[in-house]
């Protein structure tokens, strides 16, 4: 069989080339359920079947949401797009009034659904939805519509008929970005937009058949998506999952053992902090121990080789502290890939050091999504930096309109990965492109650099978002993006984000690590009555200072914090009583909303 060129292409290339008896696998309850390769082509046939039985037509638009990954998503969408109907995934923690938004833009006419609370958000959005018809559950609940009631075995002659008629280049989803700022729009990408990035990105994946690959990042979210395309061509075995059974010896992780999974840097640094907690909480020469290993990842690099005294004082603490590291990821891992947000330097190179490699990724969803790696194999990756540009893509550092520092400027792309455009935003698919020299750029809205790596291929570092670039009232441009990066390094710190639009100096909202927090005071006989009293304690207040004495000067001047406040409530991705949320559903500040709800704390820095 011939490269894959459409999204349902994938399972068909690997039941020709490699088929796996467990190519897809999920729990239910604490069972894991595999399917083979043969089996989900079966189940996507009698979807396909069955879809066009309901009176599904090429174009038709099907939304998809659940909490947890699951087969059946896959399933779906597979069934789904070998008819020409259009997936529109959408996050499960969105808001019945955001569903009724995007299944009107998007003319949604069916929704599959998972379990909780997903199936009456959305029925109640349905009631302001002409379009949708009707909604079915991935599990089976008395009262409402099972989406097995839809398989057929009739109409595979159809359904072949439609598949070959199917242009790599068309339509083959809509995405709605989680939006930052204003309402979510939708990002259409086509067949070859996705498989493109997947050819890009396979040959950079440390993996062979067979192996085992973790899923539990938002199958919605383009990132895991394009991941498991990635992980059908070359013909491994997905485990889908949640983030709420990961870890311990009972966790998905030591079930699965896995050889690789993708990442968000909060989720890895919440594994470091545990790693160190349970560190602080030992005693004597095994406590000492501990932290003279810890000490040795300060001056890792990728492929730095140690040999001598160094070689042996490494290959001891490999022995006593990082093998036991890797054993609670599963002792298999051989690669890590993070993305979504900004990878902390300090992470990477304290499990790579671990020999736990982890790289990071850069997109975006208009750009299905990668733009640049960091590769796995020697002279591939640069700490501080993303990586190379993946193959078949340009970049370009667009110096023009702005005021940047030397060598920085706006992240241009082109290439085969480019999204066709926003769905019935004609307007504002114009404002993400930018001609030069008679070619068409998208815009990425990240401000970046190009570096030397290790071989001397050029290597994107990413400085901050375009966007969010704040402007002092005295004219200065600061990037909020590295501060608050290197603030959340502190284990006290749960989260940060740097103000100061307009204003004299900068400043900034923290919001404490409760669980750090509490420890601290313990060890320092500070009574503990929770986190709303715990802030306004003069000697906690004093301590924060001091944390912000000591990272001030690994900034400029005016991009130093010069005052802050304490904050009692953890920024969320959704809140259950609808209240709007602070963080996008994958974790990015929502900034205009937070600034906008710590109004009274913001003056207060200024005027007090």
């Amino acid at each position: 069989m011939e490269n894959p060129s459409r999204l349902f292409d994938f399972i068909h290339y690997q039941q020709a080339k490699f088929p796996q008896e467990k190519a897809f696998n999920h729990k239910v309850g604490d069972d894991w359920v595999h399917y083979s390769t043969d089996k989900i082509i079966e189940l996507a046939n009698k979807v396909s079947c069955g879809l066009l039985k309901l009176g599904v037509q090429p174009g038709d638009k099907i939304a998809l949401a659940t909490y947890k990954n699951r087969t059946e998503w896959v399933i779906m969408d597979i069934g789904m797009s070998q008819i020409g109907a259009i997936n529109v995934p959408v996050y499960p923690t969105i808001s019945p009034g955001e569903y009724e938004y995007i299944f009107n833009d998007a003319e949604v006419k069916l929704a599959f659904v998972g379990v909780d609370d997903l199936y009456d958000k959305v029925k109640r959005a349905q009631a302001n939805v002409p379009s949708l018809t009707n909604i079915y559950t991935f599990d089976r609940v008395e009262g409402r519509p099972y989406w097995e009631e839809i398989f057929s075995d009739e109409g595979m002659d159809q359904v072949r008929s439609i598949m070959a008629s199917i242009d790599p280049e068309s339509l083959a989803t809509i995405i709605y970005t989680s939006g930052t700022t204003g309402k979510p729009k939708g990002v259409m990408l086509s067949h070859h937009n996705i498989a493109s990035n997947v050819f890009a990105v396979a040959g950079e994946i440390p993996l062979q058949q067979g192996d085992r690959v973790l899923s539990f990042l938002p199958l919605c979210h383009i990132f895991e998506r394009t991941h498991t395309y990635s992980e059908t061509y070359m013909g491994t075995n997905m485990y889908y999952t949640g983030t709420d059974n990961l870890g311990g010896e009972e966790g998905d992780i030591q079930a699965v053992k896995p050889h690789f999974f993708t990442s968000v840097p909060r989720l890895l640094e919440k594994v470091y902090e545990k790693i160190y907690a349970k560190g602080e909480g030992l005693s004597g020469m095994t406590k000492k121990l501990f932290f003279w290993a810890l000490s040795l990842t300060e001056d890792f690099e990728y492929d730095k080789q140690f040999s001598g005294l160094d070689g042996i004082k490494r290959g001891l603490a490999d022995k006593l502290i990082f093998s036991k590291w890797r054993a609670a990821l599963g002792g298999e891992v051989k690669g890590i890939l993070s993305g979504a947000a900004p990878l902390p330097a300090k992470i990477a190179r304290v499990f790579s050091a671990a020999g736990i490699p982890i790289r990071e990724g850069y997109g975006l969803t208009e750009t299905s999504p990668g733009i640049a790696i960091g590769r796995f194999k020697e002279g591939g990756a640069l700490l501080g930096t993303i990586g190379p540009i993946l193959p078949g893509i340009d970049v370009m550092i667009d110096e023009s309109d702005g005021d940047y520092k030397p060598d920085e400027g706006e992240i241009l792309t082109k290439g085969p990965n480019i999204m066709l455009g926003y769905y019935n935003k004609p307007e504002a698919t114009a404002d993400v492109f930018k001609e030069i020299d008679g070619e068409r750029w998208f815009r990425t809205g990240d401000i970046g650099k190009l570096v030397k790596g290790p071989k001397g291929q050029p290597m994107l570092k990413i400085t901050d978002r375009k966007k969010e670039l704040l402007k002092t009232s005295g004219g200065k441009y600061v990037a909020p993006a590295p501060i608050e990066s290197s603030f959340k390094e502190e284990f006290l710190i749960e989260q940060i984000m740097v103000v100061g639009e307009q204003r004299k100096f900068v400043s900034a909202l923290m919001v404490p690590s409760e669980e750090a927090l509490e420890k601290w005071c313990s060890r320092n006989e500070i009574p503990w009555n929770g986190i709303s009293e715990a802030i306004r304690h003069p000697k906690i207040v004093a301590l924060y200072q001091s944390i912000v004495d000591r990272l001030n000067p690994n900034f400029s001047h005016i991009e130093q914090i010069k005052k802050f406040t304490l904050l009692d409530k953890v920024w969320q991705p959704s809140h259950p009583n609808g209240e709007e949320a602070e963080l996008t559903p994958t974790l990015k500040l929502k900034r205009r909303v937070i600034q906008r709800k710590y109004e009274k704390e913001i003056e207060d820095l200024y005027n007090g």
